[in-house]
Formats: C-alpha cells, sequence, structure tokens
C-alpha cells in the first residue's frame, strides 16, 4: 500500500516534531505480495525495485522502506510486509500540470507493470491508521465476505475481485489471502506402530526431537541456566523426503534395538493451509480491499454491489458486508435522513411562530430550491462529487436561505401594513433588501473562496461544503431577487386586505 500525504504532516513513528520539520510531503506506504509466506531475504530484491522506481520521478526527494514485520506488535503484519515513505518536494517545484492523482497513477502503472503479483495501495501515513481501525484491513475501504469455510471464501473472493475490476473508478483492488501456508502434516497409524510396540506418543517425541529439538541438558553460566536442545542438523530435515527417512527406533522381541523409517509409521504430506485467519462477530471472513478515485464513491459501490449481485451466486450461509468510507458514508446518510427532515420541522415551526400564517412559512422557503441549484452547478463546475461534506454545505445553504426570504416576507408585511398594495409593496421589499441580501451573499462567498479553491492540508474535506455554499450564494440571492417576487406574488397579489398581524418591531 503507498500513501500520498501533504505538507506539514508528522510521521507516525518517530517525533512529531521532527517529522512536520523534515517530511514535507510525501507518499507513505505498504505491499503485500499475494504470498504471504514470502520469506524476509525473497522479498528484499522487490523492496530495491520499489525504491528505484518511486525515485525516477523527479517529485520524489528520497524514499525510506520498512520491510518485514513492525517493531511493536499493535501491527501485525507478516514478513512479506513493505512500508515505503517518500518525501516529495513542494508543488511549484513539481513539472508543470502534475498532479498529486496523476503521480499516484503513474506510480501504479509502474508498480504493476514490474511488480506483478503485488497488492498496492496509496494513501497517507497518518491516515494509513485511521482507514485501517474504519475497514479493518489495510486498505481504504474492503468488501468483507463472512462464512464458515475459508475454500468458499477464496472462490468468491477471486469472483467479486473480478466483477469489481470492471466498474470504473475502483483501483487499488486486492485480496488478502488467508490460505498458502504450507504445512507439514503428520498423521501417526496407531495401527501400523502398534504392530512394533509403539505408541502416537513415542512417535510424535521423535518428530519433536528431530525436527524441534528437545532439552538435552542444561548449561550454567554463573547464577543463569540454560536449556540446551539438540535436534537433526538442516540438512537432514530440509526437505519431505528426508523428513520420511527419520529413523524411529523400536525394541525387537529379542530385546535388541532396531529402527524404521517415519514414513512406515505415519501419513506424510505437504499441504496448503491458513495464513491468516481473519473474524469478526466470531465469523469467518476474508477481505477485498479497493480504492475509490476520479468518482464518487456512492455511484462506484453502488455500480459495484449491482454487479456483484447479477455475477456472483453466495452459497447459504454467506454474505457481504462494505466496509470502510463507504460503511461511514452509509451510517452519515442514515444520519442525515433523520436530521435533515427533523431541521426543515423545526425550521417551519419557527417560521410560523414568527408569521402566525403557514403561507408566509411557505414562501419563506421558496428560495431554497435556487441556493441549491447554485450549489449544484459549482460542483458540477468544478468536476467534485458530492459527499457528506457537501451535504453540510447544503444544510448551512438552508439556514442562509431562510434567514433572506424571512427578510423579504417581513418587509413586505411592513409595506402592506403600511397600506401599499401587493405589487408596490413587494418591489420595495425586494428594491430596499437587496443590498442586504448581497452584502449576507457576498461575505459568504468572499469569505469561502479561499477554501473552494484550496489544493492543501484538509482541502479534500473542506473543499465540497465551501463550494457548495459559494455557489448557492452566488445563484440564490440573485433568484431571490429576480424570480421569487414573481412567485410569491401568484400566491400574495391576490390578497387585497393588509395582514392581521403586526409587522416584525412594532406591537398591535
Amino acid at each position: 500500500m503507498l500513501f500520498l500525504s501533504e505538507p506539514f504532516c508528522s510521521s507516525r513513528r518517530g517525533s512529531a516534531a521532527n517529522s512536520s520539520r523534515i517530511w514535507k510531503k510525501a507518499i507513505f506506504g505498504f505491499v503485500l505480495p499475494c504470498r504471504p509466506t514470502l520469506s524476509l531475504q525473497d522479498g528484499e530484491a522487490a523492496s530495491a525495485k520499489m525504491r528505484e522506481i518511486l525515485l525516477r520521478h523527479p517529485e520524489v526527494m528520497t524514499v525510506v522502506s520498512q520491510h518485514g514485520r513492525p517493531d511493536d506488535g499493535s501491527d501485525a503484519s507478516p514478513f512479506s510486509n513493505v512500508e515505503l515513505f517518500a518525501p516529495l518536494k513542494p508543488f511549484d517545484e513539481w513539472p508543470s500540470g502534475v498532479t498529486k492523482e496523476k503521480l499516484t497513477g503513474q506510480v501504479q502503472t509502474e508498480f504493476n507493470n514490474e511488480l506483478p503479483g503485488v497488492i498496492f495501495n496509496f494513501s497517507q501515513y497518518i491516515e494509513d491508521n485511521i482507514e485501517e481501525g474504519i475497514s479493518g484491513v489495510k486498505g481504504v475501504n474492503s468488501v468483507k465476505i463472512i462464512g464458515p469455510n475459508l475454500g468458499v471464501l477464496t472462490n468468491l473472493a477471486n469472483q467479486v475481485r473480478d466483477q469489481m475490476s470492471q466498474v470504473r473508478g475502483i483501483t487499488d483492488l486486492g485480496i488478502f489471502p488467508v490460505l498458502g501456508q504450507p504445512n507439514l502434516n503428520i498423521k501417526v497409524d496407531r495401527a501400523k506402530a502398534a504392530r512394533y510396540g509403539l505408541n502416537s506418543g513415542d512417535v510424535n517425541t521423535i518428530v519433536q526431537a528431530s525436527m524441534g529439538g528437545a532439552v538435552a541438558t542444561s548449561v550454567l553460566e554463573g547464577d543463569r541456566q540454560f536449556d540446551l536442545l539438540v535436534r537433526y542438523v538442516p540438512e537432514a530435515r530440509d526437505d519431505i523426503e528426508k523428513i520420511r527417512n527419520i529413523k524411529v527406533g523400536y525394541q525387537t522381541s529379542s530385546g535388541a534395538n532396531a529402527y524404521i523409517p517415519l514414513s512406515e509409521l505415519a501419513n506424510i504430506s505437504l499441504d496448503t493451509g491458513a495464513a491468516w485467519i481473519y473474524h469478526e462477530s466470531v465469523q469467518r471472513f476474508i477481505p477485498v480491499k479497493f480504492s475509490v478515485r476520479g468518482r464518487d464513491l456512492g455511484g462506484t459501490v453502488e455500480e459495484a454491489q449491482q454487479q456483484i449481485a447479477k455475477n456472483v451466486k453466495l452459497p447459504p450461509g454467506y454474505r457481504l458486508v462494505w466496509a470502510g468510507e463507504f460503511g461511514d458514508l452509509q451510517e452519515a446518510r442514515k444520519r442525515l435522513e433523520i436530521i435533515v427532515p427533523l431541521s426543515l420541522v423545526l425550521i417551519v415551526g419557527l417560521l410560523y411562530s414568527l408569521f402566525n400564517n403557514l403561507r408566509d412559512c411557505l414562501l419563506a422557503l421558496a428560495g431554497i430550491p435556487d441556493a441549491v441549484v447554485g450549489g449544484i452547478l459549482a460542483l458540477f463546475l468544478t468536476g467534485q462529487n458530492f459527499s457528506i461534506s457537501a451535504a453540510i454545505g447544503f444544510v448551512s445553504l438552508f439556514g442562509i436561505s431562510i434567514m433572506d426570504g424571512i427578510l423579504m416576507i417581513t418587509f413586505y408585511n411592513q409595506e402592506r401594513h403600511h397600506g401599499f398594495q401587493p405589487e408596490d409593496a413587494m418591489f420595495r421589499a425586494a428594491s430596499t433588501r437587496m443590498r442586504p441580501l448581497l452584502m449576507t451573499a457576498l461575505s459568504a462567498c468572499i469569505g469561502l473562496l479561499p477554501a473552494a479553491i484550496s489544493t492543501g492540508i484538509g482541502s479534500q474535506v473542506q473543499r465540497p461544503l465551501a463550494t457548495v455554499i459559494v455557489g448557492g450564494m452566488l445563484v440564490g440571492p440573485v433568484m431571490l431577487l429576480l424570480a421569487v417576487p414573481a412567485l410569491r406574488m401568484m400566491f400574495l397579489g391576490r390578497d387585497n386586505n393588509p395582514p392581521s398581524v403586526a409587522p416584525l418591531g412594532e406591537s398591535r
């Protein structure tokens, strides 16, 4: 997995203060070959190749790699794990037209071409810990295939990966394999062992002593004592045929010692077992991790779900769980489905307490569609996708639009109370309140414009919110002054009687 980070972010290892000074912008990452049992020595060549590929890019200052298991036990990883930390030069020193997204795509393409069979992922070094906590695996998002049988899970994971690879926007796609650990299985045949007067414990003792070691004596060194283990030399146990020929001693009927090969007493085989077993809620699962780039997360995952539901048949007792950023997105959507309607109900209640008229309450809300159209248009023109941050921006637009509507309706009621006809009252309300409405809109636009066009730390979170508000405040007030008054006159123009409620700020 490779991670892209922003300027002045501290490393998750070492001093945060020193890291924030030294490491400006960086790619930090982890890669996991498809063989989880890859030895540390065999992975050194691949690690050197990864550093070489990264150093080809002029944007990279240097590359630091960590190969193998981490120093602490909080992040369990096999020896095939490689983490890369590549500080990048400031953006103004990059070649023209190169962005972080383009650099990520170039590095990923080169890695896939020159290091086939390796699983990669891209993120930021601090974001890595957060993503792992959310998705449960080393990846931004994951599909967890839950079921009892590891072989069936592996087969389903391959099918899910093949279907997801056809969906536009899905990148860093890979399976965290659970099978692939070579296991040497020695099963004692009790009937054969009994013919020589042996039991399974006798045979297991020989296997333990020859391959794992047995305590022969103790060594004293001052006040310390150490067990001295003895076992076969590596040359006598590094091959399955040599293990089959391990001699097991027994006594003959005459009391003499004799030896028989281990293969005559046990069935010996080299099988594939589980290297990792992931569990969630006391159930086994295999994860398929992925990232989404160049497309909105919700639409991408929805298409992947449809593709999988159409072409992958899950056996009884197996199910899919989507975790990571998409899981958080779903939870946030569920909260918004409750918060937004509840907010609108509370707003209508407050408006009714102000106007004592349901018609005026609804007319105060008439500017919301125009502001929403402005926010949507701003997202479309800037090429951004709808997100929770953008949704919060739309909620903010609701409040500002309603506040502008209150100013218009209140002044209209005041003019009607002073004896003006509906058309004249609406004209005076629109012309008189034009300056405060435009000042409110422009102040919001100017204040949030830097956030809407920023590319620095945290811009991915704040930019959609700021873009929605800027777009809504540019379009909303203009339509509120031009189109909304005409819409309101369709309902207010027939009322020839002044409002019975005193205008705001006056007593009856």
